[in-house]
């Protein structure tokens, strides 16, 4: 279903800006009215990642010869995706969170569907506790499934819990309730006697707020998370918003989400959990984007950063959105994300040896004290001075010309933290930290087109990430792929894919029932109300946008399962009852082709309405700013030896910036962008297309 327009694209004289805060670097993408893509990187200040937010902005607009102020206030959008929730779980340093639940059900986020993650070793620990068992609180209250009271809701028991959780330190409050997405009454009762009798708690999550649906383990999980991160990312996005009104933007702010829609910052408390994963979501969106303009359609999306490797395989030039089974940093989030699995593997990595056997990662060295070659105090061997020493680096002019690298203290590292440890050649060493890292990441890969039944050989593989450029020639070749993409927006990637992607709104509401039991003057009622809702959310991110469009879906599944699966409802609000066995007939073929069997004489249950509403926002016509040379040896600018397992050979350098499309290159090579290298081996070939990306064969 298609709604009329809303916008006819980019404001004359305005800029479009996407931000993504990296482990690393905070990496930076500018529009500008004429559909130039301008990239640039900063190092990201991990103690206020807005201070570098604002730094990155200072330098787009020193690179278009304006002050901070008048940039940020010629902004037409500012799109920003941010790590701040994911390291908020990976370092376990939320708020001190304690949890309100239905009596008999305080100890549900334990079971975890019987999910462990290392199920050969019965010593594995459990997670890391968001809310201690004694900060866990029952409560005398019970709805049924039609949001009818049977117990009422025992305030004095609230009282006397949210007293216990004061006493205890507790910042942040969760409350989750059974069914009370079909009735909220005594979450919104619970929140005023929390605030009656502690005034001060820094936040609470209400079950229905952040996850209007069943199951009962999701719900609580995913409410519990929401009630860990937010406290950080509010006060993070508070910061940001304030840094950003004192540089001159007087625009609105949109963060990414998971699932690639988008928040505006007044909704981050209710729904701070769905930025987990904000960033690479971006990433992917932009890939599909190059990727579709190069006639691929099936590919496998690799951004290797600075502190992790993420990985996604797209089919059909779409990247799947997960709804079901979504464990992100051991915990169950049932919310609508991008497929996108992440290992602990980039250039900060950090390569030790251990027990004789020299491991690379998870563990970063960050942007701060960074690689050893930074020269900012970083002392010990990382993926970047590997890659420094082996040649696939500029001394100099790197970062766009603001680094220089120290070769010599990243050969020292690699001296003393692996070379000595292990009894063999600097050279040797590091060529064995690029070969265990590449390992790391190309099973990272096997892992996830395995769950798919996908075959690498068959896929393109679009590198990414200011290191992706460097490792896709290997990754390639161990994966067995012919064909590479490496964009020359690459370093900023994620940032271009926050402005690229369309602004979507998920939205869901609650409704059991069989399907013969529909009320479809219900349905067209929750529909009215999703609509209602999803404008009000959209309305502010709308700002260049093309148009809207809005699709309804059945949250249908079989009776006893635990989850269930979006069916659309293309008559949308105007849906009627002869339309209820279409519907129906529309499920039976899904699960069937999805799942593998189906049950045509069974009849489905219906577990919610949800509603999509996207606004599609204006494409550039290239993706990234390209030269004018078609005869790549005009912009060669001499060589430098590099090591591609057989010792140092010569490789031609080349300067990218000057390469117009057409132009071809054969490997052994090296094509220095802005913020990052296009590493080409021996045979290799690449050519840049007209979209402003390279493609590249690997040879056999």
């Amino acid at each position: 279903m298609s709604a009329g327009g809303n916008g006819a694209g980019q404001e004359k004289g305005k800029y479009r800006v996407g931000v993504d805060v990296g482990g690393t670097f905070t990496d930076l993408i500018c529009i500008t009215p004429d559909g130039e893509v301008i990239l640039d990187k900063t190092p990201t200040t991990t103690d206020d990642q807005s201070e570098g937010v604002v730094t990155g902005l200072g330098q787009l607009a020193s690179g278009l010869g304006v002050d901070l102020a008048g940039f940020c206030g010629s902004l037409e959008a500012f799109v920003h995706g941010t790590t701040t929730a994911d390291n908020t779980m990976i370092e376990m340093s939320g708020a001190a969170t304690g949890l309100l639940a239905t009596e008999g059900h305080r100890d549900e986020i334990e079971l975890r569907r019987d999910h462990k993650e290392e199920i050969w070793d019965p010593t594995y620990p459990p997670p890391v506790p968001i809310a201690r068992r004694r900060a866990r609180i029952a409560i005398p209250e019970r709805l049924d499934f039609e949001g009818n009271v049977i117990l009422p809701l025992d305030e004095e028991a609230v009282r006397r819990g949210v007293r216990r959780l004061k006493k205890l330190g507790i910042d942040s409050i969760a409350v989750c309730f059974l069914f009370s997405f079909v009735n909220a009454e005594h979450e919104l009762r619970a929140r005023e006697l929390i605030l009656e009798e502690f005034p001060d708690v820094e936040h609470i999550s209400l079950s229905h707020e952040v996850l209007p649906r069943a199951p009962e383990f999701e719900r609580t999980s995913t409410t519990l998370v929401n009630a860990y991160v937010a406290p950080r990312i509010t006060a993070y996005v508070d910061r940001l918003v304030e840094r950003l009104r004192e540089a001159g933007f007087g625009g609105q702010v949109v963060l990414m989400q998971s699932s690639g829609g988008v928040m505006p910052p007044e909704s981050v408390a209710r729904r701070a959990v769905s930025l987990l994963g904000s960033g690479p979501t971006g990433g992917v969106m932009a890939a599909a984007l190059a990727a579709g303009r190069s006639g691929i359609t099936n590919f496998v999306a690799a951004d290797m950063g600075g502190t992790s490797y993420d990985v996604c395989l797209v089919e059909g030039s779409a990247p799947a959105v997960a709804t079901d089974w979504n464990w992100r940093h051991r915990y169950y989030l049932n919310l609508p994300m991008v497929d996108i699995h992440s290992v602990g593997a980039g250039g900060g990595s950090i390569a030790r040896v251990r027990q004789g056997a020299l491991l690379v990662g998870p563990e970063s060295a960050g942007s701060s004290p960074g690689p050893a070659c930074y020269a900012r105090g970083g002392e010990r061997a990382t993926v970047t001075d590997a890659d420094a020493y082996l040649g696939y680096l500029p001394a100099k002019g790197f970062a766009g010309g603001r680094m220089e690298l120290d070769v010599d203290a990243a050969r020292r590292a690699i001296e003393d933290d692996v070379a000595k440890p292990l009894g063999v050649s600097v050279d040797d060493a590091a060529w064995a930290i690029q070969r265990i890292v590449n390992a790391n990441m190309a099973n990272a890969v096997r892992k996830v087109l395995s769950s798919h039944g996908a075959d690498p050989r068959t896929l393109a593989l679009i590198a990414y990430g200011g290191g992706g450029a460097v490792h896709a020639w290997a990754q390639a070749r161990e994966l067995g792929m012919d064909r590479v993409l490496v964009p020359k927006a690459s370093p900023a990637f994620s940032a271009l894919g926050l402005l690229v992607s369309d602004y979507v709104v998920d939205l869901m509401r609650a409704y059991v029932a069989k399907l013969s039991d529909v009320d479809v003057q219900r349905v067209r009622a929750l529909a009215a109300g999703l609509h209602q809702e999803a404008d009000r959310e959209l309305a502010p991110a709308m700002l260049g946008s093309d148009r809207v469009e809005a699709n309804l879906f059945a949250q249908m599944c079989y009776h006893g399962q635990n989850f269930d699966m979006s069916v659309p409802i293309p008559e949308g609000e105007h849906i009627t009852e002869e339309n209820l066995l279409d519907l129906a007939a529309r499920f039976h073929r899904m699960h069937e082709a999805s799942r593998g069997f189906a049950f045509p004489t069974q009849q489905p249950l219906v577990r919610g309405i949800r509603l999509v509403e996207r606004g599609v926002t204006p494409k550039p016509p290239v993706l990234a700013r390209l030269g004018t040379l078609t005869d790549a040896e005009e912009a060669r600018t001499g060589s430098r030896p590099a090591h591609f397992g057989d010792g140092f050979i010569e490789a031609s350098t080349y300067d990218g910036t000057q390469l117009g499309p057409g132009a071809r290159i054969t490997g052994p090579a090296l094509i220095q962008e802005p913020f990052t290298v296009i590493v080409l081996a021996p045979d290799d070939s690449a050519h840049l297309d007209e979209h402003g990306n390279y493609d590249i064969t690997i040879a056999r």
